[in-house]
């Protein structure tokens, strides 16, 4: 991309999202040189929380964008910014119908949301989940819909008009899990005592729902760099558990090793041709800045 300013845009739904998903790709960029930016659907109100840790804050909500702040001190982000909703808990729950609830939200609402953000701060690559969110939380369904649309929509002077000009991004990613680690990591899990449809430290992911949701792989980055970076962001993260895929220390340092440090995204725009298989998300930028 010559010598224009790169900068990488993800966008997510909880603080945690950040680290114990996408964040050695985040990692790896920001140490490139790349501006790599967080827009923070929620502040992640739901989540269950020991009481000693509320030691110091007024809330579940200000505990955890405490603890996305060091995470993003971690892995180098240049910026963090929240949307305002409120977390929406799993599906299904009370939470879901919360008036200021993620889920509850609009799509329009909060696809003008992400919109300023996009014309904001400009990313040549914008960043987020799978159609299913990963794992299903409605709050990343919800966030991934309104970033897919937003990101069409942000060049678009008719859509959304606000403050800033309008600004097309140039490549759209979605993260998802390899299914190949889920396969395995569904096999293995009863060995150490642990229930596959019962995961998370809320006990409310169910990883043997999603072995036969698959999505193909365009784009595969190796963060093994920087895997101390993913760890230490995803450490900050004391109130869910500290560190892995909503789980224990030790099931991150197994699921990195298993997954060999890498991340896997589905390329959704410029629309990929059979066979792809990119190893920089900003591949065919030339220039583009």
């Amino acid at each position: 991309m010559s010598s224009e300013v790169r900068r990488i845009l993800s966008i997510l739904a909880h603080p945690d999202d950040e680290s114990f998903g996408m964040g050695g790709t985040l990692a790896l960029y920001a140490q490139k040189g790349v501006q790599v930016y967080l827009v923070c659907a929620t502040r992640g109100e739901v989540g269950e929380v020991e009481p000693q840790m509320l030691k110091g804050f007024a809330s579940i909500g200000e505990l955890r964008e405490h603890e996305l702040r060091c995470a993003a001190d971690k892995l180098g982000l240049a910026g963090v910014y929240f949307l305002g909703y409120r977390d929406s808990g799993m599906i299904g729950s009370a939470d879901n119908r919360h008036p200021r609830a993620l889920a509850a939200a609009p799509l329009d609402e909060v696809t003008g949301k992400v919109v300023q953000y996009i014309r904001q701060l400009r990313p040549q690559v914008v960043l987020t989940f799978d159609p299913i969110g990963g794992y299903r939380h409605p709050d990343h369904i919800a966030i991934q819909k309104a970033t897919a649309k937003a990101f069409y929509a942000a060049g678009d002077p008719q859509a959304y008009p606000g403050d800033r000009e309008p600004y097309q991004p140039a490549k759209l990613y979605y993260h998802t899990i390899p299914r190949r680690f889920l396969r395995w990591a569904v096999r293995l899990m009863p060995l150490f005592g642990r229930d596959p449809h019962h995961f998370g430290q809320n006990q409310d992911i169910d990883l043997a729902s999603l072995v036969t949701e698959d999505f193909p792989i365009h784009a595969r980055i190796d963060y093994r760099a920087v895997l101390d970076l993913k760890m230490d962001a995803s450490a900050c993260h004391a109130s869910q558990g500290g560190m892995g895929l909503a789980g224990g220390p030790w099931f991150l340092r197994f699921a990195s090793r298993l997954a060999s440090g890498r991340d896997d995204f589905m390329r959704a725009y410029p629309p990929a041709e059979a066979g792809l298989r990119e190893r920089d998300l900003f591949s065919g930028l030339n220039g583009r800045g």
